[in-house]
């Protein structure tokens, strides 16, 4: 009998607090080398305060619980310094709104390469130059050598969330978190980048937690859905079984409410 793999990525009773004001309410799920769990719910759910909780990055005022264990390390434990490396080397993000994620006086390709040489400050300048133009080749941007100068207001929205899709993956982490990369986006971008992300899962065999309210979109890319609701996860099933039989209230009305081109344009959409 074959022993299943252990889990890269565990969260047990993980709960944030801003003073007396819970934003997560001990929440547990895992996340398998290679796989993507969709992480949904409505604006205010706790969704991206989980996520950044798992990468350290809510302010000093947050007081965060429970358990978080990458490759079996508890991150909650490590020192600044150690979560520091973790960060964007074996643990990445893709923000949702690549203007404020970017610098705009900075290069592009520049951008990408603060990345590189803070994880490989061994490289020379010329092997950093050659890894980012390899991750902008690998997200499909145009012209690398030519537009590696180039500033963000140079670039489309979709080429710009493609850098930050380039920046994020460029040291191969095992984990990519992204959070509403889709969202600021067009419907024929939006397909794309979903695409894209998932050329990169499985060419690198990335684990990814996916956080939208989006449900079209988290039934395109997840392997498996959590749903959350005010701080909790209400209901976590395979895609095809939470979209073809949601077992919660809540999940039946967020799928009520999303319409399609079969929905009566007369009648309202239920609320959330």
């Amino acid at each position: 009998m074959t022993t299943p793999a252990r889990p890269l990525l565990v969260v047990e009773d993980l709960a944030v607090r801003f003073g007396a004001q819970a934003a997560v309410e001990g929440i547990s799920f895992s996340l398998q080398a290679g796989e993507t769990l969709g992480l949904v719910g409505e604006s205010g759910s706790g969704k991206s305060a989980s996520s950044l909780a798992i990468l350290r990055l809510l302010p000093g005022n947050a007081e965060v619980t429970g358990s978080i264990r990458f490759g079996g390390e508890e991150l909650l434990s490590l020192d600044p310094e150690t979560m520091r490396r973790h960060r964007g080397r074996e643990i990445a993000m893709i923000f949702q709104e690549p203007m404020t994620a970017l610098n705009p006086v900075m290069p592009v390709g520049e951008q990408i390469a603060e990345a590189v040489r803070l994880h490989h400050p061994e490289l020379s300048r010329k092997d950093v130059k050659e890894k980012v133009l390899g991750a902008m080749r690998e997200v499909a941007l145009p012209d690398p050598e030519g537009r590696y100068g180039h500033y963000p207001h140079q670039f489309s929205g979709g080429q710009r969330q493609r850098i930050l899709i380039a920046m994020a993956v460029v040291n191969r982490p095992r984990l990519l978190i992204a959070d509403e990369p889709t969202t600021a986006l067009d419907v024929t971008v939006q397909a794309q980048i979903l695409r894209l992300l998932r050329e990169l899962r499985e060419q690198h065999g990335l684990a990814m937690l996916f956080i939208s309210h989006d449900l079209a979109v988290v039934s395109q890319i997840a392997d498996r859905v959590a749903v959350m609701q005010r701080g909790r996860i209400v209901e976590e099933a395979a895609t095809r079984e939470l979209f073809h039989a949601p077992q919660h209230p809540y999940t039946r009305r967020l799928l009520a409410a999303a319409p399609t081109m079969h929905s009566d344009r007369d009648q309202p959409l239920a609320v959330g």
